[in-house]
């Protein structure tokens, strides 16, 4: 008689077992292909060294998975344990289980932005790096001649290399990170720039170039100026005249500049005067744009040699001094 039983207890147990494997298999594949009901996106972390039940415990606590048991037994059964990982992630509302683990596994982070508008300064350009929340701050203290050692280009001045873009990154990365792509950026199109340029420009070197293109940036914010611009300075470049560009001056003045430029700042002795210095200022004064670089590379033909702002935005140009200063002395009667 116990023998009947055990045999019978036996039998149930191969016929139960495959029923068992199969309802726990249902289940699984149920749990992975669900939609999640939330509303919104969810923010989670995962914490470098997170353990496969914390996650899964996370996940559920968020809304995100209904089972976090049978979660974690997908995550065995696909031997994926070792492949989460960790960062800031976004899941959206009706992702599937299913979806929230390749999200993970493929390291899909969230990603936020950091914006470098042209014109700006290198030293605007640090402060929006050291302000911003999600960025790691490994250069306090470090000098412009440090960070560019650490960039490779010790015997460069940091201001105009770095390209003006909107960059994307996972939250902690850090700001070297951020510097390193924007230098290799800039160096990469003003090589490509420059491959292209028109033939018989006054530059001894593409950096040259990216000089006089700072300047234009600071000179004109309209895009149908930059070549025009490019041709005044280029034809003063090559006659031997000195730029007179009020941008440089205002760079080397720096935080103590005062609108509007007074006669008298033009007089002040600095290599960035280019009232007082033949030839180009001795580094870039800005972050300038592709355009600007394209502009400087092909300039547009013509016989202007001076040019003064129309209060508009735009420029009046001129082929003479004498009719430079008639436009001059118009423009000021204009002015209430």
């Amino acid at each position: 008689m116990m023998q009947r039983c055990i045999a019978l207890f036996g039998l149930a147990i191969l016929v139960g077992l495959p029923i068992a494997v199969l309802w726990l298999q249902q289940a699984i594949r149920e749990e992975m292909t669900t939609p999640n009901t939330l509303e919104a996106p969810v923010q989670y972390t995962v914490a470098p060294g997170s353990g496969l039940r914390q996650v899964a415990q996370d996940l559920h606590g968020n809304g995100l998975l209904r089972h976090p048991r049978y979660w974690t037994l997908a995550v065995l059964w696909r031997r994926q344990q070792e492949q989460l990982q960790a960062g800031e992630y976004r899941f959206l509302p009706a992702a599937t289980p299913a979806e929230v683990l390749e999200q993970l596994v493929r390291g899909r982070v969230m990603l936020h932005t950091v914006t470098i508008p042209e014109s700006w300064t290198f030293r605007r350009m640090m402060q929006e790096l050291r302000r911003h929340p999600s960025l790691r701050q490994t250069l306090a203290g470090s000098s412009e001649a440090e960070i560019m050692a650490a960039l490779g280009t010790p015997e460069r001045a940091p201001e105009g290399m770095f390209f003006p873009d909107t960059y994307h990154f996972p939250k902690g990365t850090s700001e070297l990170s951020i510097l390193r792509l924007a230098h290799r950026k800039m160096q990469q199109v003003l090589a490509e720039e420059w491959e292209q340029r028109a033939p018989g420009l006054p530059y001894a070197s593409a950096y040259e170039a990216l000089i006089l293109a700072s300047v234009i940036d600071k000179e004109t914010g309209l895009a149908s100026e930059r070549a025009r611009i490019a041709g005044v300075f280029v034809r003063r470049l090559q006659r031997g005249m000195r730029l007179q560009a009020d941008p440089t001056v205002i760079y080397a003045l720096g935080e103590d500049f005062q609108p509007p430029l007074r006669r008298a700042a033009l007089k002040i002795d600095t290599p960035f005067n280019t009232y007082r210095h033949s030839g180009l200022p001795p580094t870039p004064i800005s972050l300038p744009s592709r355009a600007a670089i394209h502009a400087a590379l092909h300039p547009e033909e013509g016989e202007a040699l001076y040019f003064v702002a129309n209060g508009d935005g735009g420029h009046h140009f001129s082929a003479t001094l004498r009719e430079h200063n008639r436009i001059r002395q118009l423009l000021r009667r204009q002015r209430p």
